[in-house]
C-alpha cells in the first residue's frame, strides 16, 4: 500500500467496514444495476460535506463501548456528520440483521443472532450521556421472535422514561407481525401502547403498485390498517408517523395518492425523502426529485390534507428533525432550559 493514501478518521473507516459488510452479508441480492442516471451525476441539493470534528468521533467511540447501532451508520444516512457532530443519533435495536427484506434498504437481511435483552439499558445510558432532549429508537424485524420484538421496544421506553423522564420519544418498529397474523400484530403493539412513547411511527416507504416488488414481506393495505389500529389504540397526545421514499420508480399523482391514504389512516406527521441507491445490489435509482416538488409535497400534505407536520425534502429522512416534528403535532414539549437538540 502507498505511504501516501490518506488518513482515514476512525469515525469513518468504521462507517466504510459496515458498507462494506452488509453488501456481503446482504442476505439476498437484489440485481446488479448501473447507479448511474441518464442525467449524470448526483445534483448539488443531495451533496453532503463529510465533517469529522470532535462530537462525531465522541458518538462514534460511545456507540462502539456500549455495542449499540444506529440507523445512523447501519442505514448509511447522508445527514450522519451533521446529527452526530450535533451529538444527535437514532438508535437501532433487535441487532444488526433484518429478519425481512425490502430492495432500498441497507440494513443487513438474514437470521438474527441473538436475543440481547440489556440492550434497552444501554439505549437509555447513551440518551443520558449523549444530553439528548428528543430520543428516536427504530429497529429491524424479528419475526424470529413470538411477540415480533415488541417487549424490547416497549422496555427501551421504559427505560429512557426512568433515566431521563424529560426525554421525548420516538418508536419505528416493524408491523410486529400484523400482515401476516392481526391477533399477534394488535397484541404486540399492545404493549408498545402501555409503555407511552410521545410519538409511534411505522413506515409505509413506497406506493401500492410499487408495494409487491419493493416490499415483498410486508403489505399496502395491511400496513394502513395497522397504522389505524395504532392511531385507534394510542391516545390523542401521541403522534402518529410515517414515511414515504421518493425516486424509488413512482410518479408524483402516486405519492399524492399515498399521503392521502396515510391522512384517511389517521397519521398526523409524515415525511418524504429522496432514494439514494446504496450499492448494485440494491433497488435502482429511478429520478432524482426536485426540491420544488418536494416543497409541492409539503404544501400538499399540510395545507390541502391537514398533516399536523410534513418534513419533506431531498435530504430527510425519517427521523429527520424528530422533535420539531414532535411538537408541531402537539405530541411533545422540551422542558424549560433543557439542552441539546432532537435526533435528526
Amino acid at each position: 500500500m502507498s505511504d501516501t493514501r490518506p488518513v482515514i478518521p476512525e469515525g469513518a473507516r468504521t462507517l466504510a467496514v459496515l458498507s462494506k459488510d452488509r453488501v456481503q452479508r446482504a442476505g439476498v441480492v437484489r440485481k446488479t444495476v448501473d447507479t448511474s442516471l441518464a442525467e449524470g451525476r448526483k445534483p448539488d441539493w443531495l451533496k453532503v460535506k463529510a465533517s469529522f470534528g470532535d462530537n462525531f468521533k465522541d458518538v462514534t467511540k460511545l456507540m462502539e463501548g456500549l455495542e449499540l447501532n444506529t440507523v445512523c451508520a447501519q442505514a448509511a444516512c447522508p445527514n450522519i456528520y451533521e446529527c452526530w457532530e450535533m451529538r444527535e443519533a437514532t438508535f437501532l435495536i433487535g441487532g444488526e440483521d433484518c429478519t425481512r427484506r425490502c430492495g432500498f434498504c441497507q440494513i443487513k437481511t438474514g437470521k438474527p443472532a441473538a436475543y440481547d435483552t440489556d440492550e434497552p439499558r444501554r439505549v437509555a445510558e447513551a440518551v443520558e450521556h449523549l444530553g439528548l432532549r428528543f430520543a428516536v429508537v427504530t429497529m429491524v424485524a424479528r419475526d424470529d421472535l413470538d411477540d415480533q420484538g415488541a417487549w424490547l421496544v416497549a422496555e427501551t421506553i421504559r427505560q429512557i422514561r426512568a433515566r431521563t423522564p424529560e426525554v421525548g420519544v420516538e418508536v419505528l418498529p416493524s408491523d410486529f407481525g400484523y400482515g401476516h397474523d392481526t391477533t399477534q400484530g394488535s397484541t404486540a403493539l399492545d404493549q408498545v401502547v402501555e409503555a407511552e412513547p410521545d410519538v409511534f411511527a411505522f413506515n409505509l416507504e413506497t406506493t401500492r403498485r410499487l408495494f409487491p416488488t419493493i416490499r415483498p414481506s410486508f403489505d399496502y393495505d395491511r400496513g394502513l390498517e395497522f397504522l389505524a389500529l395504532a392511531r385507534e389504540r394510542f391516545p390523542a397526545t401521541t403522534a402518529v408517523k410515517s414515511n414515504l421514499i421518493a425516486g424509488m420508480g413512482e410518479t408524483d399523482d402516486e405519492i399524492l395518492h399515498c399521503m392521502r391514504d396515510l391522512k384517511a389512516a389517521g397519521v398526523n406527521t409524515l415525511t418524504i425523502g429522496q432514494y439514494l441507491q446504496p450499492s448494485a445490489q440494491h433497488l435502482h435509482l429511478d429520478r432524482y426529485v426536485t426540491p420544488e416538488t418536494f416543497d409541492h409535497f409539503r404544501h400538499y400534505g399540510e395545507v390541502e390534507l391537514g398533516f399536523d407536520h410534513v418534513e419533506s425534502g431531498p435530504m430527510v429522512r425519517s427521523s429527520y428533525h424528530a422533535g420539531q416534528q414532535a411538537m408541531d403535532a402537539k405530541a411533545w414539549e422540551p422542558s424549560p432550559g433543557q439542552p441539546g437538540g432532537g435526533p435528526c
